[in-house]
């Protein structure tokens, strides 16, 4: 333990920086733990439509929809999205969704806003379209 202290008090900066990420790191875990807002894997993702009837909702652009998609999902304008217009789902307020876009980082912001609106059931599909696809599942085009 002296030693510790020690090679703390001579290297304060990385020691202020060990600090630092072990607190950042602790945070996000805990942070997402406590989210309403969840991710789920590629294999939940195939549960959920499967066994809930789940919509899959792609927000990538139209080309990137065109090109192949998750079968049965439901393409939607990045104007509407920008604006916070969900008027389109508002009869699936109560149906699970599950938010895709192509790494899974710009669907987590659409998903917030979602459950800000209202939508009971809303996740993001952890990796986007690139996980779907790392695993061999299934698109259309």
């Amino acid at each position: 333990m002296d030693q510790l202290v020690e090679f703390a008090t001579n290297h304060y900066l990385l020691a202020a920086v060990f600090v630092a990420l072990l607190v950042a790191l602790i945070f996000s875990f805990f942070a997402g733990a406590f989210s309403k807002l969840k991710e789920i894997s590629t294999h939940e993702a195939t549960l959920l439509i499967n066994k809930e009837d789940a919509l899959v909702l792609d927000i990538r652009a139209v080309a990137e929809f065109k090109k192949g998609h998750i079968l049965g999902a439901k393409q939607v304008k990045a104007e509407l999205l920008n604006k916070g217009d969900f008027s389109s789902l508002e009869k699936q307020k109560a149906t699970p969704i599950i938010v895709v876009c192509a790494m899974g980082m710009t669907a987590k912001r659409t998903a917030s806003q979602m459950l800000k609106a209202g939508f009971e059931k809303v996740t993001v599909l952890k990796g986007g379209m690139n996980a779907w696809q790392g695993a061999n599942l299934p698109i259309t085009k």
